[in-house]
């Protein structure tokens, strides 16, 4: 809004020149109403948004378009995806992210939380989106957990990426671990609600159904808190997703900690979820996501990583089983 100053005359001031001053004020006062749809103060004229040039700022909330603001809920301690860099959140998801921003013309805003309280703070409006590797599953979308009980309402996705299971061994790999069914009889660690803790129930339960050892497993707040799980001795495997087994296994001490054994067999999507009352701000997601993955900047942001395998054709929703 733009400030105003008032001036007042004193008694002194001569008549003459009080007219001279109305008659500006009535000029002026013309001139503004004549070019009152032309000028532009940095607020639309009937929604009080600010101006905004971006491709599909339109598109997007008024809320959002007024607080110019995406606030996404993260777990910051997966790389490459997400993770911090002193008190910054990068890696894919943050760069995928900053693409979309060109797009919409609003900051996504990363806060860092443990994994399995995202999608309740999304629900209770503390944040507007999740981005944090996240699969899309059904159970997830119709707001079920591991057991299929209803417990939320559900969640949308926009589907931007795809990834497999990652099984993270101690370098030199001494157990020979080369798939899942090679975990029987074994430990794992896994993070706390994640898809891969349900994926280390089921293969327990299809180690128990072929007649082979019991496969046992510890579910941590971090993945951090897996890795070190199994450099320590605890578990022969941590399971993650297949590019961040990747990530840790080049970087973690050197390259000298960890290996990863990708299984391609198993690839789902990874998805920002969205409320579902939030039609329009998922919808204008996607629309930016393609518009992204057209103008390059999607691939652009997955080769910086060395995670282009896992790029999509195009954006989808609710595209997981």
């Amino acid at each position: 809004m733009t400030a105003r100053s008032t001036r007042r005359t004193t008694a002194k001031t001569r008549t003459t020149r009080l007219a001279a001053v109305a008659a500006i004020a009535v000029v002026g006062s013309v001139l503004l109403t004549a070019c009152g749809d032309q000028t532009n103060s940095g607020s639309t004229k009937e929604s009080g948004t600010p101006a905004n040039s971006a491709p599909l700022f339109s598109k997007l909330p008024a809320d959002i378009q007024k607080a110019g603001v995406i606030k996404v809920g993260t777990d910051a301690t997966y790389a490459p995806m997400e993770f911090k860099e002193g008190s910054k959140v990068v890696g894919v998801d943050p760069d995928i992210a900053a693409a979309l921003s060109k797009q919409l013309g609003v900051d996504f805003q990363f806060e860092s939380g443990t994994f399995d309280t995202l999608l309740t703070a999304l629900q209770s409006g503390r944040t507007n989106v999740v981005m944090s590797s996240m699969t899309d599953t059904k159970a997830r979308q119709e707001g079920l957990d591991d057991k299929g009980q209803k417990v939320g309402t559900g969640v949308d996705f926009v589907d931007y990426f795809t990834a497999s299971t990652g099984i993270l061994v101690k370098k030199g790999n001494p157990e020979n671990i080369k798939s899942l069914d090679d975990l029987c009889g074994k430990k794992l660690a896994v993070q706390r609600g994640t898809t891969y803790e349900q994926a280390a129930k089921d293969q327990a339960e299809k180690c128990k159904k072929d007649g082979k050892p019991a496969l046992t497993f510890e579910a941590f707040p971090t993945d951090a808190e897996a890795q070190t799980r199994v450099k320590a001795g605890g578990a022969v495997a941590d399971l993650n997703d297949s590019p961040v087994a990747a990530y840790i296994a080049k970087t973690a001490g050197g390259g000298n900690d960890f290996e990863a054994i990708a299984n391609k067999t198993d690839a789902g999507l990874f998805g920002m979820a969205v409320d579902k009352k939030n039609t329009q701000l998922r919808d204008a997601i996607k629309e930016a996501l393609d518009a992204a993955i057209k103008d390059g900047s999607y691939k652009a942001a997955l080769d910086k990583w060395a995670a282009g395998d896992g790029a999509i054709p195009a954006a989808k929703i609710n595209g997981g089983s």
